[in-house]
Protein backbone atom coordinates (compact mmCIF):
# COMPACT_ATOMS: atom_id res chain seq x y z
CA UNK A 1 0.00 0.00 0.00
CA UNK A 2 1.54 3.53 -0.96
CA UNK A 3 1.46 6.41 1.28
CA UNK A 4 -1.04 9.14 0.54
CA UNK A 5 0.50 12.06 -0.96
CA UNK A 6 1.10 14.85 1.82
CA UNK A 7 1.75 18.72 0.82
CA UNK A 8 3.92 20.96 3.68
CA UNK A 9 2.26 24.88 3.33
CA UNK A 10 4.84 26.67 5.50
CA UNK A 11 3.69 30.33 6.39
CA UNK A 12 6.44 32.41 6.35
CA UNK A 13 4.71 35.77 5.35
CA UNK A 14 5.12 37.92 8.52
CA UNK A 15 7.49 40.87 9.45
CA UNK A 16 8.61 39.52 12.66
CA UNK A 17 7.74 43.29 14.94
CA UNK A 18 9.41 41.68 17.83
CA UNK A 19 12.31 41.18 16.14
CA UNK A 20 13.40 44.77 15.62
CA UNK A 21 15.03 43.62 12.00
CA UNK A 22 15.37 44.45 8.39
CA UNK A 23 16.07 40.62 7.65
CA UNK A 24 12.42 38.44 7.57
CA UNK A 25 11.39 36.61 11.00
CA UNK A 26 11.88 33.17 9.57
CA UNK A 27 15.36 34.05 7.95
CA UNK A 28 16.98 34.50 11.51
CA UNK A 29 19.55 31.82 12.18
CA UNK A 30 19.11 29.31 15.43
CA UNK A 31 21.76 26.15 15.30
CA UNK A 32 23.30 27.77 12.21
CA UNK A 33 20.32 27.33 9.97
CA UNK A 34 17.52 29.31 8.69
CA UNK A 35 14.11 29.36 11.10
CA UNK A 36 12.37 28.08 7.75
CA UNK A 37 14.89 25.76 6.72
CA UNK A 38 14.62 24.21 9.93
CA UNK A 39 10.89 23.68 9.23
CA UNK A 40 11.30 22.85 5.55
CA UNK A 41 13.99 19.93 6.32
CA UNK A 42 11.57 18.80 8.84
CA UNK A 43 8.38 18.65 6.59
CA UNK A 44 10.34 16.70 4.03
CA UNK A 45 12.10 14.51 6.60
CA UNK A 46 8.45 13.35 7.68
CA UNK A 47 7.38 12.83 3.99
CA UNK A 48 5.97 15.92 2.88
CA UNK A 49 6.33 15.56 -1.25
CA UNK A 50 5.91 18.73 -1.71
CA UNK A 51 6.68 22.33 0.11
CA UNK A 52 5.18 25.08 -0.31
CA UNK A 53 6.23 28.02 1.34
CA UNK A 54 4.08 31.61 1.90
CA UNK A 55 5.83 34.22 1.51
CA UNK A 56 5.44 38.55 2.14
CA UNK A 57 7.69 40.47 3.75
CA UNK A 58 11.39 40.55 2.32
CA UNK A 59 9.71 37.60 0.10
CA UNK A 60 12.78 37.89 -2.04
CA UNK A 61 15.24 36.84 0.65
CA UNK A 62 13.20 34.19 1.31
CA UNK A 63 12.93 32.67 -1.95
CA UNK A 64 16.74 32.79 -2.99
CA UNK A 65 16.97 31.55 0.84
CA UNK A 66 15.31 28.59 -0.29
CA UNK A 67 15.62 28.14 -3.78
CA UNK A 68 15.17 24.92 -5.43
CA UNK A 69 13.83 23.34 -2.33
CA UNK A 70 9.98 24.56 -2.33
CA UNK A 71 7.48 26.55 -4.78
CA UNK A 72 6.73 29.68 -3.40
CA UNK A 73 3.52 32.18 -3.32
CA UNK A 74 3.07 36.13 -2.08
CA UNK A 75 0.97 37.05 0.68
CA UNK A 76 0.78 40.75 -0.54
CA UNK A 77 -1.31 41.74 2.66
CA UNK A 78 -1.12 39.62 5.39
CA UNK A 79 -4.79 39.10 6.34
CA UNK A 80 -4.28 36.00 8.78
CA UNK A 81 -3.28 32.28 8.90
CA UNK A 82 -6.97 31.14 6.72
CA UNK A 83 -5.87 33.85 3.99
CA UNK A 84 -2.26 32.62 4.16
CA UNK A 85 -3.47 29.55 2.93
CA UNK A 86 -6.02 30.44 0.58
CA UNK A 87 -2.62 31.54 -1.33
CA UNK A 88 -1.23 28.49 -1.73
CA UNK A 89 -4.41 26.44 -2.88
CA UNK A 90 -3.61 27.39 -6.65
CA UNK A 91 -0.22 24.99 -6.27
CA UNK A 92 -1.87 21.98 -4.36
CA UNK A 93 -2.17 19.08 -6.31
CA UNK A 94 -4.65 16.60 -7.65
CA UNK A 95 -2.23 13.80 -6.29
CA UNK A 96 -1.98 15.38 -2.97
CA UNK A 97 -4.57 13.93 0.05
CA UNK A 98 -3.03 15.52 3.07
CA UNK A 99 -2.34 19.52 3.86
CA UNK A 100 0.39 19.63 6.71
CA UNK A 101 0.40 23.72 7.47
CA UNK A 102 3.21 24.39 9.45
CA UNK A 103 4.62 27.65 10.90
CA UNK A 104 7.73 28.75 8.96
CA UNK A 105 8.90 30.28 12.96
CA UNK A 106 8.85 27.27 14.88
CA UNK A 107 12.55 25.65 14.29
CA UNK A 108 12.77 23.01 17.05
CA UNK A 109 10.12 21.06 15.29
CA UNK A 110 10.95 17.57 14.72
CA UNK A 111 10.61 15.18 11.22
CA UNK A 112 9.93 12.20 14.63
CA UNK A 113 6.70 14.65 15.87
CA UNK A 114 5.43 15.63 12.00
CA UNK A 115 5.62 11.89 11.46
CA UNK A 116 3.54 11.36 14.67
CA UNK A 117 0.85 13.78 13.53
CA UNK A 118 0.79 12.49 10.00
CA UNK A 119 0.39 8.71 11.13
CA UNK A 120 -2.60 10.19 13.69
CA UNK A 121 -4.22 11.82 11.03
CA UNK A 122 -4.12 8.97 8.38
CA UNK A 123 -5.02 5.72 10.85
CA UNK A 124 -7.98 8.32 13.06
CA UNK A 125 -9.05 9.17 9.06
CA UNK A 126 -9.27 12.84 10.53
CA UNK A 127 -11.05 15.64 8.31
CA UNK A 128 -8.70 17.49 10.70
CA UNK A 129 -5.79 17.06 13.06
CA UNK A 130 -4.32 19.62 15.23
CA UNK A 131 -0.56 19.53 16.97
CA UNK A 132 -1.43 20.98 20.45
CA UNK A 133 0.87 21.20 23.38
CA UNK A 134 0.75 21.91 27.09
CA UNK A 135 2.60 25.56 27.80
CA UNK A 136 3.51 26.02 30.97
CA UNK A 137 2.84 29.76 30.03
CA UNK A 138 0.08 30.07 27.45
CA UNK A 139 0.33 33.88 27.06
CA UNK A 140 -0.19 34.63 23.18
CA UNK A 141 -1.67 31.49 22.12
CA UNK A 142 -4.87 29.71 21.33
CA UNK A 143 -5.92 27.98 23.71
CA UNK A 144 -7.72 24.16 22.70
CA UNK A 145 -11.35 23.84 23.51
CA UNK A 146 -12.38 20.39 24.18
CA UNK A 147 -15.85 18.69 25.26
CA UNK A 148 -16.34 16.74 28.05
CA UNK A 149 -15.54 13.19 26.39
CA UNK A 150 -12.05 15.13 25.07
CA UNK A 151 -12.94 15.68 21.59
CA UNK A 152 -11.45 19.76 19.74
CA UNK A 153 -14.84 21.73 20.01
CA UNK A 154 -12.97 24.73 18.78
CA UNK A 155 -9.27 26.84 18.81
CA UNK A 156 -9.97 29.85 20.21
CA UNK A 157 -7.76 32.97 20.07
CA UNK A 158 -6.42 35.11 23.16
CA UNK A 159 -8.08 38.42 22.26
CA UNK A 160 -10.85 36.57 21.53
CA UNK A 161 -11.35 34.21 24.65
CA UNK A 162 -13.19 34.34 28.03
CA UNK A 163 -11.66 34.46 31.46
CA UNK A 164 -12.69 30.48 31.57
CA UNK A 165 -11.03 30.07 27.91
CA UNK A 166 -7.63 31.85 29.02
CA UNK A 167 -6.87 29.53 31.75
CA UNK A 168 -6.71 26.48 29.29
CA UNK A 169 -2.95 25.47 29.08
CA UNK A 170 -3.48 23.30 26.08
CA UNK A 171 -2.80 25.22 22.87
CA UNK A 172 -2.88 25.48 19.47
CA UNK A 173 0.65 25.09 18.07
CA UNK A 174 -0.38 26.61 14.57
CA UNK A 175 0.34 23.06 13.07
CA UNK A 176 -2.11 20.56 11.60
CA UNK A 177 -2.85 17.94 8.84
CA UNK A 178 -6.48 18.63 6.75
CA UNK A 179 -7.78 16.48 4.34
CA UNK A 180 -7.21 18.59 1.16
CA UNK A 181 -10.68 19.00 -0.52
CA UNK A 182 -12.22 19.33 3.23
CA UNK A 183 -10.10 22.10 3.40
CA UNK A 184 -10.33 23.65 0.21
CA UNK A 185 -14.31 23.82 0.86
CA UNK A 186 -13.66 25.23 4.41
CA UNK A 187 -11.91 27.94 3.91
CA UNK A 188 -14.14 29.61 1.51
CA UNK A 189 -16.88 29.86 4.27
CA UNK A 190 -14.00 32.06 6.30
CA UNK A 191 -14.62 35.33 7.98
CA UNK A 192 -12.70 37.91 9.63
CA UNK A 193 -15.48 39.10 12.17
CA UNK A 194 -12.74 39.07 15.26
CA UNK A 195 -11.11 41.10 17.09
CA UNK A 196 -8.01 41.33 15.02
CA UNK A 197 -9.90 41.52 11.54
CA UNK A 198 -8.61 38.73 10.41
CA UNK A 199 -9.41 35.16 8.67
CA UNK A 200 -8.43 32.78 10.99
CA UNK A 201 -7.17 28.89 10.11
CA UNK A 202 -8.25 27.95 13.71
CA UNK A 203 -12.17 28.90 12.60
CA UNK A 204 -11.81 25.88 9.88
CA UNK A 205 -11.56 23.87 12.82
CA UNK A 206 -14.93 25.05 14.73
CA UNK A 207 -16.71 25.09 11.02
CA UNK A 208 -15.54 21.22 11.06
CA UNK A 209 -16.95 20.25 14.10
CA UNK A 210 -20.26 22.10 13.46
CA UNK A 211 -20.19 20.06 10.28
CA UNK A 212 -20.17 16.74 12.11
CA UNK A 213 -16.56 16.13 10.84
CA UNK A 214 -14.18 14.36 12.53
CA UNK A 215 -11.18 17.14 14.04
CA UNK A 216 -8.59 14.67 15.82
CA UNK A 217 -5.57 16.43 18.27
CA UNK A 218 -2.32 15.34 18.27
CA UNK A 219 -0.02 16.33 22.09
CA UNK A 220 3.05 17.11 21.50
CA UNK A 221 4.94 15.26 24.32
CA UNK A 222 7.84 17.98 24.73
CA UNK A 223 6.03 21.45 24.11
CA UNK A 224 9.52 22.85 23.78
CA UNK A 225 9.75 21.15 20.02
CA UNK A 226 6.27 23.42 19.58
CA UNK A 227 7.42 26.96 20.18
CA UNK A 228 7.29 30.00 18.43
CA UNK A 229 9.60 32.79 17.61
CA UNK A 230 8.50 36.32 17.94
CA UNK A 231 11.61 38.19 19.79
CA UNK A 232 15.51 38.03 20.32
CA UNK A 233 15.03 36.66 23.70
CA UNK A 234 12.98 34.06 22.16
CA UNK A 235 15.41 33.22 19.37
CA UNK A 236 18.20 33.16 22.45
CA UNK A 237 16.28 30.26 24.44
CA UNK A 238 15.75 28.41 20.93
CA UNK A 239 19.28 28.29 20.01
CA UNK A 240 20.26 27.31 23.60
CA UNK A 241 17.50 24.28 23.60
CA UNK A 242 18.44 23.38 20.16
CA UNK A 243 22.30 23.13 20.73
CA UNK A 244 21.66 21.23 23.93
CA UNK A 245 19.69 18.98 21.63
CA UNK A 246 22.74 18.66 19.68
CA UNK A 247 25.50 18.32 22.09
CA UNK A 248 23.26 15.80 23.39
CA UNK A 249 22.82 14.13 20.52
CA UNK A 250 26.54 13.63 19.80
CA UNK A 251 27.26 12.46 23.67
CA UNK A 252 25.07 9.82 22.97
CA UNK A 253 27.22 9.13 19.75
CA UNK A 254 29.72 8.97 21.44
CA UNK A 255 31.78 12.13 21.66
CA UNK A 256 33.14 13.89 24.99
CA UNK A 257 31.98 17.23 25.50
CA UNK A 258 33.65 18.98 28.35
CA UNK A 259 32.06 21.66 29.28
CA UNK A 260 27.86 21.88 27.52
CA UNK A 261 28.34 25.70 28.32
CA UNK A 262 30.87 26.75 26.41
CA UNK A 263 30.93 24.76 23.46
CA UNK A 264 28.78 25.52 20.28
CA UNK A 265 27.88 22.88 17.34
CA UNK A 266 25.58 23.55 14.85
CA UNK A 267 22.80 20.95 14.27
CA UNK A 268 24.79 20.25 10.47
CA UNK A 269 27.89 19.19 12.52
CA UNK A 270 28.66 15.69 12.25
CA UNK A 271 31.73 13.74 14.63
CA UNK A 272 33.07 11.33 14.84
CA UNK A 273 33.58 8.87 18.13
CA UNK A 274 35.92 9.29 21.41
CA UNK A 275 36.48 12.78 20.17
CA UNK A 276 36.93 15.44 22.47
CA UNK A 277 35.72 18.88 22.48
CA UNK A 278 37.34 21.26 24.98
CA UNK A 279 35.40 24.35 25.98
CA UNK A 280 35.24 27.64 23.94
CA UNK A 281 34.74 26.25 20.63
CA UNK A 282 32.27 27.04 17.87
CA UNK A 283 32.16 24.01 15.47
CA UNK A 284 29.75 25.37 11.99
CA UNK A 285 28.25 24.15 8.53
CA UNK A 286 28.16 21.36 7.25
CA UNK A 287 31.78 20.36 9.18
CA UNK A 288 32.53 17.34 9.92
CA UNK A 289 35.00 15.51 12.40
CA UNK A 290 36.82 12.31 12.45
CA UNK A 291 37.35 10.14 15.65
CA UNK A 292 40.00 10.34 17.92
CA UNK A 293 40.66 13.91 17.38
CA UNK A 294 40.81 16.82 19.95
CA UNK A 295 39.30 19.59 19.17
CA UNK A 296 39.62 22.81 21.11
CA UNK A 297 40.11 24.79 23.50
CA UNK A 298 39.38 28.50 22.02
CA UNK A 299 38.73 27.20 18.88
CA UNK A 300 36.43 28.08 15.69
CA UNK A 301 35.87 25.40 12.80
CA UNK A 302 33.07 26.59 9.62
CA UNK A 303 32.32 23.97 6.86
CA UNK A 304 35.62 22.09 7.05
CA UNK A 305 36.30 18.25 6.42
CA UNK A 306 38.85 17.01 9.60
CA UNK A 307 40.02 13.22 9.81
CA UNK A 308 40.34 11.37 12.46
CA UNK A 309 43.44 11.47 15.01
CA UNK A 310 43.36 15.48 14.54
CA UNK A 311 44.82 17.59 17.14
CA UNK A 312 43.47 21.38 16.82
CA UNK A 313 43.69 23.75 19.34
CA UNK A 314 43.85 27.72 19.99
CA UNK A 315 42.54 27.89 16.04
CA UNK A 316 40.30 29.04 13.29
CA UNK A 317 39.96 27.09 9.93
CA UNK A 318 36.85 27.87 7.62
CA UNK A 319 36.43 26.05 4.63
CA UNK A 320 39.22 23.50 4.80
CA UNK A 321 40.46 19.44 4.55
CA UNK A 322 42.83 18.26 7.07
CA UNK A 323 43.95 14.85 6.67
CA UNK A 324 44.79 12.42 9.61
CA UNK A 325 47.18 12.77 12.54
CA UNK A 326 47.57 16.25 11.33
CA UNK A 327 48.29 19.18 14.50
CA UNK A 328 47.29 22.76 14.27
CA UNK A 329 47.77 25.70 16.69
CA UNK A 330 48.30 27.25 18.62
CA UNK A 331 46.70 30.34 16.94
CA UNK A 332 46.95 29.08 13.51
CA UNK A 333 44.49 30.89 10.57
CA UNK A 334 43.81 28.21 7.80
CA UNK A 335 42.30 30.01 5.16
CA UNK A 336 39.54 28.28 2.14
CA UNK A 337 40.93 26.26 -0.07
CA UNK A 338 43.63 24.94 2.68
CA UNK A 339 44.04 21.23 1.82
CA UNK A 340 46.66 19.95 4.86
CA UNK A 341 47.70 16.00 4.18
CA UNK A 342 48.55 13.38 7.04
CA UNK A 343 50.90 14.02 9.23
CA UNK A 344 51.57 18.09 8.87
CA UNK A 345 51.93 20.04 11.83
CA UNK A 346 51.27 23.78 11.64
CA UNK A 347 52.21 25.65 14.64
CA UNK A 348 52.14 29.30 16.23
CA UNK A 349 51.09 31.88 14.37
CA UNK A 350 50.82 30.54 11.15
CA UNK A 351 48.56 31.74 7.82
CA UNK A 352 47.95 28.97 5.31
CA UNK A 353 45.54 30.14 2.37
CA UNK A 354 44.46 28.34 -0.90
CA UNK A 355 47.25 25.83 -0.51
CA UNK A 356 48.18 22.16 -0.55
CA UNK A 357 50.32 21.04 1.84
CA UNK A 358 51.90 17.18 1.27
CA UNK A 359 52.27 14.59 3.90
CA UNK A 360 54.52 14.80 6.45
CA UNK A 361 55.36 18.79 5.94
CA UNK A 362 56.13 21.29 8.81
CA UNK A 363 55.06 24.71 9.01
CA UNK A 364 56.33 25.27 13.02
CA UNK A 365 55.97 29.28 13.52
CA UNK A 366 55.53 32.57 11.96
CA UNK A 367 54.84 31.90 8.69
CA UNK A 368 52.65 33.03 5.96
CA UNK A 369 51.76 30.39 3.08
CA UNK A 370 49.78 31.27 -0.05
CA UNK A 371 48.57 30.22 -3.41
CA UNK A 372 51.30 27.28 -2.76
CA UNK A 373 51.78 23.51 -4.25
CA UNK A 374 53.94 22.02 -0.91
CA UNK A 375 55.25 18.32 -1.69
CA UNK A 376 56.32 15.91 0.91
CA UNK A 377 58.13 16.12 4.46
CA UNK A 378 58.70 19.81 3.75
CA UNK A 379 60.34 21.62 6.46
CA UNK A 380 59.85 25.85 6.39
CA UNK A 381 61.74 27.73 8.65
CA UNK A 382 60.06 30.40 11.06
CA UNK A 383 59.32 33.96 9.27
CA UNK A 384 59.25 31.77 6.00
CA UNK A 385 56.58 34.34 3.38
CA UNK A 386 55.40 33.12 0.29
CA UNK A 387 55.25 36.45 -1.50
CA UNK A 388 51.93 35.16 -4.07
CA UNK A 389 50.64 38.95 -4.79
CA UNK A 390 52.48 41.90 -7.11
CA UNK A 391 49.71 44.51 -6.79
CA UNK A 392 47.19 42.92 -9.52
CA UNK A 393 47.47 39.08 -9.77
CA UNK A 394 47.64 36.03 -7.42
CA UNK A 395 51.17 33.70 -8.19
CA UNK A 396 51.73 30.10 -6.84
CA UNK A 397 54.71 28.93 -5.30
CA UNK A 398 55.51 25.38 -6.00
CA UNK A 399 58.07 23.73 -2.78
CA UNK A 400 58.78 19.97 -4.02
CA UNK A 401 59.33 17.27 -1.84
CA UNK A 402 61.96 17.18 1.26
CA UNK A 403 63.10 21.02 0.41
CA UNK A 404 64.17 23.00 3.18
CA UNK A 405 63.16 26.90 3.46
CA UNK A 406 65.67 28.59 5.99
CA UNK A 407 63.98 30.96 8.78
CA UNK A 408 63.08 34.28 7.04
CA UNK A 409 63.01 33.78 3.07
CA UNK A 410 60.68 35.29 0.98
CA UNK A 411 59.71 33.19 -1.64
CA UNK A 412 58.47 35.13 -4.73
CA UNK A 413 55.84 34.02 -7.20
CA UNK A 414 55.54 32.69 -9.54
CA UNK A 415 58.37 30.72 -8.03
CA UNK A 416 59.88 26.83 -7.49
CA UNK A 417 62.00 25.32 -5.02
CA UNK A 418 62.47 21.87 -6.56
CA UNK A 419 63.05 18.48 -4.75
CA UNK A 420 65.29 18.28 -2.12
CA UNK A 421 66.41 21.80 -2.54
CA UNK A 422 67.46 24.28 0.14
CA UNK A 423 66.62 27.92 0.49
CA UNK A 424 69.37 29.74 2.74
CA UNK A 425 67.97 31.67 5.77
CA UNK A 426 67.49 35.44 4.91
CA UNK A 427 66.83 34.86 1.20
CA UNK A 428 64.87 36.81 -0.83
CA UNK A 429 64.22 34.24 -3.85
CA UNK A 430 63.14 35.61 -6.99
CA UNK A 431 64.44 32.70 -9.44
CA UNK A 432 63.91 28.88 -9.54
CA UNK A 433 66.11 26.64 -7.22
CA UNK A 434 67.22 23.76 -9.03
CA UNK A 435 66.86 19.96 -7.00
CA UNK A 436 69.62 19.76 -4.36
CA UNK A 437 70.94 23.17 -4.98
CA UNK A 438 71.04 25.84 -1.90
CA UNK A 439 69.63 28.68 -3.15
CA UNK A 440 70.94 32.25 -1.03
CA UNK A 441 70.05 35.74 -2.13
CA UNK A 442 71.09 38.20 0.31
CA UNK A 443 74.25 40.91 0.50
CA UNK A 444 77.82 39.80 1.34
CA UNK A 445 77.73 41.12 4.95
CA UNK A 446 80.91 43.84 5.98
CA UNK A 447 81.68 44.15 9.68
CA UNK A 448 83.11 47.45 9.98
CA UNK A 449 85.58 47.85 11.95
CA UNK A 450 85.62 51.01 14.80
CA UNK A 451 82.34 52.03 13.73
CA UNK A 452 80.35 52.81 16.98
CA UNK A 453 83.05 54.16 18.58
CA UNK A 454 83.38 56.33 15.32
CA UNK A 455 79.85 57.34 15.43
CA UNK A 456 79.74 58.24 19.38
CA UNK A 457 82.48 60.54 19.20
CA UNK A 458 80.74 62.78 16.39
Amino acid sequence: MTKPSCTAVILAAGKGTRMKSTLPKVLHKIGGKAMVQHVLDAATDAGATLNIVVIGFGADEVQQALAGQAEFVVQQEQLGTGHAVLQAVPLLTAESKTVMVLCGDTPLLTHELLSKLLAAHEEQVAQATVLTATMPDATGYGRVVRDETGQVLKIVEQKDASQDELAIKEVNTGIYCFDQQVLLSTLRELTCDNAQGEYYLTDVISILVKGGMKVAAVSAEDYQETLGINSRSQLAEAELILRRRKLKELMDQGVTIMDVNSTFIDESVTIGTDTVIYPFTWIEGNTKIGSHCEIGPNSRIQNSQIASGVIFHFSYAHEVVIEENVIVGPYVHLRPNTHLSSGVKVGNFVEVKNSMIGKGSKLPHLSYIGDTDMGERVNIGSGTITVNYDGVHKHRTTIEDDAFIGCNANLVAPVVVERGAYVAAGSTITKNVPAQALGVARARQNNLAGWVDRIKNK
